[in-house]
């Protein structure tokens, strides 16, 4: 990316960008929302508004108002977590 060097969210802006691209025809019939972070967790926009959303009707269910903040700790977790292993498995094995 280009303008990764000059803009925080230029990775996952075009991330976003081509997942819209290659889901539009399906705009008729579903609500897309892509979601697209970045290895340094620069989130896409409307990556932290889908989310929040669920976030919100999670704490509808269970009455927590941290649900948000929870589901936002398990993705950044997981993107630790894939990352570490996709930095593992370029080590030598032997």
């Amino acid at each position: 990316m280009a303008n990764s060097a000059r803009q925080a969210d230029a990775a996952a802006t075009q991330a976003a960008t081509n997942k819209a691209s290659k889901y539009s025809q399906l705009a008729s019939t579903h609500t897309f929302y892509p979601v697209a972070i970045e290895t340094a967790h620069t989130w896409h926009s409307q990556a932290v508004e889908v989310i929040e959303k669920i976030g919100g009707r999670a704490t509808v269910i269970t009455g927590d108002p941290n649900e948000t903040m929870y589901l936002f700790q398990q993705l950044s977790m997981a993107l630790q977590r894939g990352n570490a292993v996709s930095f593992q498995s370029t080590f030598a094995t032997s």
